[in-house]
């Protein structure tokens, strides 16, 4: 979808839908008081009367109002101004876009960044509603044909805004494309969107962008590295794993890269400790952490932030081939220390332990791994907020607030030492879960023997990238708290 501006006078503007905000018991204000002056007080008859109903979420859909241009006018209820927050505020932009999408429209002139939000400034409610809207605005179609009567989304939305926000919607536009980026991938069938298929994906992003290099590692470069944590989980698949690893130079070479570690078991059956049948086909978005920082390494290509960036990607398929690793296997980590199988389900912890150790070699700034790791995330903070979990409390709160800023969240869980007891084993130097009680807790825990002496963080994103037993498909997250992220250590001196 095509972002632009135009102040012109809204009521002027010659557009399929103008989209307008009102609050409850609160005078009209910015364009739909001038639209309620250009159509003789219409506008505000109808609101007094209840027939637009000024409620949060609410919608009314309004034809052919005299006086003004545009074909339609969408009404968003925003409800009492002082309860109309951030999150508030990207919602009513989210329903506005979902509406549209499916309405005849093939373009629309946005307002709501007008109405006053929780203290943001314009720049802010520019930006992000023209990233919720893009998102409403997505629809699956790799594999799905479109109906005759299906209507087509939004091709082009303007706001009514001077050239001074067209940084703002520079910014959208990369965040945007962070999030289809993310999306697609999520969505794509397993049969499609294998370990290798990732790979040709990063090969297209080095070869879209000049300041992108990539390198590709096999069964035969890993075995040489003695990652024999993420080749046993992808040794059950005809589909070879493979090690993604993508970097992005928007700084001087001496400057450290910030990390991103991305979990992309592209289909998990459990291996030999096989899931159950049913919903097993949701485990499709088991490499929703990869689609993420994916998602957010395009977001930064295409802003050119001026930033180090090198995503890593631990790319493999976890099947029960008679090959497969089993419960009891004890395998020996890259970083040389030994793990002990109980689960073979429990398997994203094992690709990414390699991944994390070769990810050192860049000297990180900080290091971040993003995985669907545990079903315990959701059940602790269903499919609101990513859990994030570091010993560096810093670290931890410039992803929390870089996930308010894009309205991504994030909670934060604790990662005491004396959660790491539950992760000893008889057999080797730890095995690879640690039982029922704190499991997203302890899968961080596992993670964090991994990256010693590093500034790292956690972010388990298995209720936020996608909502189980739904239609709903990828949301994308947590590519808005990466980006952000990213955006805000592009504005910082370096961390030392």
């Amino acid at each position: 979808m095509k972002f632009a501006l135009d102040n012109k006078e809204s009521a002027q503007t010659d557009t399929d839908c103008l989209v307008i905000g009102v609050f409850k018991n609160t005078p009209l204000q910015g364009s739909a008081a001038a639209i309620n002056q250009a159509c003789d007080g219409a506008l505000k008859d109808l609101v007094d009367s209840g027939d637009i109903d000024t409620n949060w979420k609410d919608t009314t859909l309004l034809h052919g109002l005299a006086g003004v241009a545009a074909r339609r006018i969408l009404v968003m209820g925003c409800g009492e101004p002082d309860k109309f927050d951030p999150v508030r505020f990207d919602t009513v932009c989210a329903i506005a876009g979902a509406l549209l999408r499916d309405h005849a429209a093939s373009n629309a002139h946005i307002c709501l960044h007008e109405m006053e939000t929780g203290g943001k400034d314009t720049y802010w409610r520019v930006r992000q509603a023209a990233v919720a809207l893009d998102r409403a605005n997505y629809k699956y179609t790799a594999t799905k044909a479109a109906r005759p009567h299906d209507h087509a989304p939004l091709a082009s939305i303007s706001f009514n805004a001077d050239d001074k926000m067209q940084a703002a919607l520079d910014e959208a536009k990369g965040m945007a494309k962070g999030y289809l980026q993310s999306r697609e991938l999520g969505n794509l069938p397993p049969n499609i969107c294998t370990p290798a298929y990732l790979a040709d994906k990063a090969r297209e992003f080095a070869a879209s962008y000049a300041n992108v290099s990539v390198k590709i590692l096999k069964r035969k470069e890993m075995a040489k590295l003695k990652m024999s944590a993420l080749l046993a989980v992808g040794q059950g698949s005809a589909n070879g794993p493979r090690l993604i690893i993508l970097t992005y130079t928007g700084k001087d070479d001496d400057s450290r890269p910030v990390v991103l570690v991305g979990k992309g078991i592209t289909f998990d059956t459990g291996g030999i400790s096989l899931k159950p049948g049913a919903n097993m086909e949701q485990m499709k978005f088991d490499m929703g952490g990869a689609a993420s920082v994916l998602g957010a390494f395009e977001a930064c290509a295409d802003l050119q932030l001026p930033i180090n960036l090198v995503t890593v990607v631990a790319a493999a398929e976890n099947m029960p081939d008679g090959k497969a690793y089993r419960p009891g296997d004890v395998l020996t980590s890259m970083s040389g220390q030994t793990i002990e199988v109980l689960n073979t389900d429990a398997e994203g912890r094992l690709v990414l332990c390699d991944a994390l150790t070769y990810s050192q070699r860049f000297n990180p700034a900080a290091l971040i791994d993003v995985a669907t790791l545990t079903g315990a995330c959701v059940v602790t903070l269903g499919h609101h907020a990513s859990a994030i979990m570091s010993k560096h409390d810093d670290l931890a709160e410039e992803l929390l607030e870089a996930g308010r800023g894009a309205i991504d969240r994030g909670w934060q869980l604790p990662l005491w030492d004396i959660y790491q007891s539950q992760l000893k084993s008889t057999f080797a130097d730890m095995k690879n879960v640690g039982g029922m009680p704190a499991g997203s807790i302890t899968a961080g825990c596992f993670l964090s023997r991994f990256a010693k002496d590093q500034r790292w963080a956690h972010i388990d994103c298995a209720g936020s990238t996608w909502k189980w037993a739904s239609d709903e498909g990828s949301t994308g997250r947590p590519v808005g708290m990466l980006t952000q992220y990213l955006i805000n250590q592009a504005r910082q001196e370096p961390v030392d």
